[in-house]
């Protein structure tokens, strides 16, 4: 069984907080202190990745859909809901810390903030404003696990935050191989579906246009599109490629030109060459691909703020009960 090391954060001894009332002083202090002892608890204390020992990876996701619930923090929008203004976000500025408090995404960056680093919380900063839903992958039944894992590293690093896995069936294959994605999964917003057309569905109602890959005549090169409109990439299958039901389902086929005697590349290959021009067509036509508002970055930033360790997650439930939560009406 792999085995990795815990990652842990250190606490900048020099950090400098905004003055505050002295309880609150006080109370950040202890937590500081709690922090601390269980970062080197866990550092002494290697972590054996299994899905039984709680910690996300691609190949648990994939096969526990609990996990993909347990891995979003803040409320979500049902998953049907009309996109306002045009453009999808799925997040409200809500969390539910225990069943007796909620806090918001500044309460969340002012309470957890301070007891993270501040070069990773400029890293995220940086991010997050790159971050964009107007475009999302849809990979539809691979399955080679090393794939999957590739496309959701490629989803990360160009900034699509939102990825879609239809299973088709194929999940009990995931468990065959076992492949790395970098973490890429814990910074992403990964929805699993049963089938292709309840996905597309769903992606249509959110304001998406269906962009399935295809190598037919009737298909659009990609260097051909307008990306600039939210549009949702479907990749398929390693050996049979998409499936009838998606390309029927599809708004528009779309393929990338072929200059050598084959007439196609791995399907991570493709997923990632497609989201790139995309990213560089609408950084093109918009001036940059993160399109979120202000309001939305700071719910984005709330969100990897919470994901960023458990222990995230203890100090928001410490802040929440001591003063800045809003309690939740028992009905």
């Amino acid at each position: 069984m792999a085995v990795a090391t815990c990652k842990t954060l250190t606490l900048n001894p020099q950090l400098s907080l905004p003055k505050r009332p002295a309880f609150r002083t006080v109370a950040i202090s202890l937590l500081r202190k709690r922090f601390a002892s269980a970062a080197a608890a866990a550092e002494a204390s290697p972590v054996q990745v299994d899905p039984a020992s709680g910690q996300d990876t691609v190949e648990t996701l994939l096969n526990n859909p609990d996990d993909v619930t347990r891995l979003i923090k803040m409320d979500r929008r049902p998953s049907d809901c009309q996109p306002s203004g045009g453009r999808w976000f799925p997040y409200l500025d809500r969390y539910r810390c225990d069943d007796d408090y909620v806090l918001t995404s500044g309460q969340i960056l002012e309470g957890v903030g301070p007891a993270i680093k501040e070069e990773r919380k400029e890293r995220m900063r940086k991010v997050v404003t790159d971050r964009s839903y107007s475009l999302c992958l849809v990979v539809e039944g691979l399955s080679d696990f090393g794939n999957v894992s590739a496309a959701f590293r490629s989803a990360d690093a160009f900034g699509v935050q939102s990825v879609h896995v239809v299973s088709c069936n194929a999940s009990k294959r995931y468990r065959e191989n076992r492949h790395v994605s970098m973490g890429a999964e814990k910074w992403l917003d990964i929805e699993l579906w049963d089938s292709t057309r309840d996905c597309f569905e769903v992606l249509k109602s959110r304001g998406y246009r269906i962009a399935t890959t295809h190598v037919g005549i009737d298909a659009v090169s990609i260097y051909d599109m307008d990306w600039s409109q939210p549009t949702a990439i479907v990749v398929g299958n390693e050996n049979k490629g998409i499936s009838e039901e998606a390309l029927a389902l599809s708004d528009l086929r779309c393929s990338i030109p072929m200059k050598g005697m084959v007439d196609s590349v791995n399907v991570s290959v493709a997923a990632g060459i497609l989201m790139h021009h995309a990213v560089c067509d609408r950084t093109a036509r918009l001036g940059s691909h993160g399109d979120l508002t202000p309001e939305e970055r700071q719910i984005l930033l709330a969100e990897f703020t919470l994901r960023h360790s458990k222990t995230s997650i203890n100090i928001a439930r410490e802040y929440a009960k001591r003063k800045d939560a809003t309690p939740i009406p028992k009905l």
